[in-house]
């Protein structure tokens, strides 16, 4: 009779896994830290984990084929003479014309235009494609200044100061030397081929008093016309979102550490910033305490997928939201039909770790004549207008199931959470009780 203990495997540790091991040797053979595109990939607390409580007796719903349901809304009516009027409140965050190609920014351009919405230039300035194809178009202000010029600044319909991004909050953009084409240098007086680094912060100001007077040269430039929204990164929302209200910001943008970016450090993405849930209520409440909330507006960006998470963004009180890596995705990117060539590059659809290489097999994220040729922008602006269309429907359906006509009448006392973090960091009651941590309460319903 055979009496040996049955073999049990090694258990694999918690600590140092396969993918943390990888890293290391993969550390300790180059000598170099990881470089990708993308946003962070570890499971954060997100939007998923509220639900909203549908209207039944104590609220009464509307009927999505009778009663309408606004999205309209109007960003930079603190100051400007021309503020943004938007058909929905779902923006295209910016993304440069060098991590895109010239068509993919054109598509943008089609899709955010069809759907009566705005897109953004982001860093290495404002292409014709752009221009020519948005209605609506927003010019970022970046550390790095390259192709900023005061025309293009007057051609704009707003300017956003970018301060910080969820992705990389307290440091700077990184374009590598196979994406510096002729056109990327020239625009961004780089030489071609030479991998480009921008800087983590503005070179004429070093606080909010120098901040409040860029704005002001800002608004002279533009004789006081358009809205000046000002970025953050989600680390510090409350005291962030303060100090850009009180140097003059009409808009604020606040970016989670869901957002994507075309190329930074791995441990930038994965390890600085907080989530996009825990980000919006300490802004909100700074502008409720400064008594500007709604007047200055709102945007929030990082890890947007659904008209769920828009109507869940603007329940917390938001006014709009902004997408990048899902309107990349809506035009084609990371599409399983490009497997092949993604298998080839060594990597696979939907990783999206391959932005910063420059050989996007969908013509989306790169610089190479024949792959961007892939790209038909007219499809791919229709495809982004479908994508923000159903977002929109989306949300009005769920705003009239809870009983409201504006998207902007959503507010927190709709939602729930499901987990105890989710209801700590949006502040709204794990379900089935009226309690969240850091509120006392009566316990279970």
């Amino acid at each position: 009779m055979d009496t040996k203990k049955p073999r049990t495997l090694p258990i694999q540790s918690a600590t140092f896994t396969k993918e943390v091991n990888a890293e290391i040797r993969r550390a300790a053979a180059t000598g170099i830290y990881d470089i990708r595109g993308g946003g962070a990939k570890r499971k954060v607390p997100n939007f998923d984990d509220l639900v909203f409580l549908g209207a039944s007796i104590s609220r009464y719903p509307l009927e999505g084929y009778r009663e309408n349901c606004n999205t309209k809304v109007m960003l930079g009516t603190r100051f400007s003479k021309k503020p943004i009027k938007l058909d929905i409140p779902v923006t295209i965050a910016g993304m440069s014309f060098g991590a895109l190609s010239g068509q993919a920014k054109e598509a943008l351009g089609r899709g955010a235009s069809a759907a009566g919405t705005s897109t953004t230039t982001g860093d290495g300035g404002m292409t014709p494609e752009e221009r020519n194809h948005s209605t609506k178009l927003v010019y970022q202000y970046l550390p790095s200044r390259y192709g900023m010029n005061p025309n293009d600044l007057r051609k704009a319909d707003a300017i956003e100061v970018v301060v910080g991004q969820g992705a990389k909050p307290g440091g700077g953009g990184m374009l590598l030397g196979q994406k510096i084409s002729d056109r990327v240098a020239e625009m961004r007086t780089l030489p071609k081929g030479i991998d480009q680094r921008s800087a983590c912060r503005h070179p004429d100001w070093t606080g909010p008093d120098d901040l409040e007077i860029k704005l002001l040269e800002l608004r002279e430039i533009t004789n006081w016309e358009i809205p000046i929204y000002v970025k953050v990164g989600g680390t510090r929302p409350y005291y962030d979102t303060a100090l850009a209200v009180k140097s003059g910001a009409d808009v604020v943008v606040l970016d989670g550490m869901q957002g994507g970016t075309a190329a930074t450090q791995d441990v930038f993405i994965e390890h600085v910033g907080i989530p996009t849930l825990a980000s919006i209520r300490p802004a909100v409440r700074a502008l409720q305490d400064l008594g500007v909330h709604r007047e200055v507006q709102l945007v929030v960006s990082g890890g947007i997928r659904s008209g769920a998470d828009l109507a869940k963004a603007m329940a917390l009180g938001a006014d709009a939201v902004a997408i990048g890596t899902a309107a990349l995705i809506a035009l084609g990117d990371n599409d399983p039909i490009w497997e092949e060539d993604y298998q080839k590059l060594g990597t696979t659809s939907g990783a999206y770790d391959d932005w910063h290489e420059g050989q996007d097999p969908a013509g989306i994220t790169t610089q190479d004549p024949k792959l961007a040729a892939r790209l038909d922008p007219i499809d791919a602006g229709r495809r982004l207008r479908n994508y923000l269309n159903v977002m929109t429907l989306e949300a009005q359906t769920i705003a009239r199931a809870c009983g409201h006509n504006d998207l902007r009448n959503l507010e927190p006392e709709d939602l729930c959470s499901l987990t105890v973090e989710a209801a700590a960091m949006a502040q709204v009651p794990l379900a089935g009780t009226d309690w969240y941590p850091g509120k006392p309460g009566t316990g279970y319903l």
